[in-house]
């Protein structure tokens, strides 16, 4: 924690109204990989946008989109924060949970109940932010309050609409071309716990299964920078 937040704060940074573009280092994974996040654009904005490429290790396409994102350029009217990999081990191991077999997606405070056991795809961990990398990711929620969050996942190819902010999601559906469609919410997820901390800004992005093609990286990170304002 003392890692996020001495360096959100302005040292390295940029005077007052400048722009910024920086890795942070969240925290680690179970086995010690680092959980960076790049944050770029105006610190100082009201728009606080926050992506997040790769929940489970086995659903990766949305990393490329990420990468594309931080690679720049920054957007003048908001601060954007990327995650390209939030659970590094499970993406090294091509896992859906993290090095403890955690389903991260049911690990965080909001509805949480202990589902399944260790070993099951779905298992929710023994409490709430019982894992590293959910607990970074709580954290920079906490710390940021994004104003729009878009977490992406695979392989159902929908823009999910049950929770979040409609207008958004509306667009970006239509932006990248996917269809809007409510999916289940599921006790313990990244997003019904983070629209109970900031209000509804968070909603779910399910790519096509497989790599995406570099004109559809550009499609999905154009559809960001957009919301972005930039």
């Amino acid at each position: 924690m003392a890692i996020l937040l001495a360096a959100c704060g302005d040292a390295g940074g940029s005077p007052a109204g400048g722009s910024v573009h920086r890795t942070v280092v969240l925290g680690r994974s179970v086995q010690g990989r680092p959980i960076s996040a790049v944050e770029l654009g105006n610190p100082h904005a009201a728009r606080r946008v926050l992506v997040v490429g790769c929940v489970h290790g086995d659903e990766p396409a949305g990393v490329a989109v990420a990468d594309a994102l931080a690679a720049g350029p920054g957007p003048a009217h908001a601060d954007l924060w990327v995650v390209p990999v939030l659970n590094p081990d499970g993406m090294a191991a091509r896992t859906r949970g993290n090095a403890h077999g955690v389903d991260l997606n049911r690990n965080f405070p909001a509805g949480w109940r202990r589902i399944d056991a260790p070993g099951s795809a779905h298992y929710s961990g023994a409490a709430p932010l019982s894992e590293p990398e959910s607990a970074a990711a709580a954290r920079l929620v906490r710390r940021v309050r994004p104003t729009v969050a878009i977490w992406f996942h695979q392989h159902l190819t929908v823009v999910d609409s049950s929770q979040g902010p409609s207008d958004v999601q509306r667009r970006f559906a239509r932006d990248v071309g996917l269809p809007l469609r409510a999916l289940t919410v599921y006790p313990g997820s990244a997003t019904g716990w983070e629209n109970t901390v900031v209000g509804q800004s968070a909603f779910v992005v399910e790519l096509p299964g497989g790599r995406l093609p570099a004109a559809a990286v550009r499609r999905y990170a154009d559809a960001v920078r957009r919301i972005t304002g930039s």
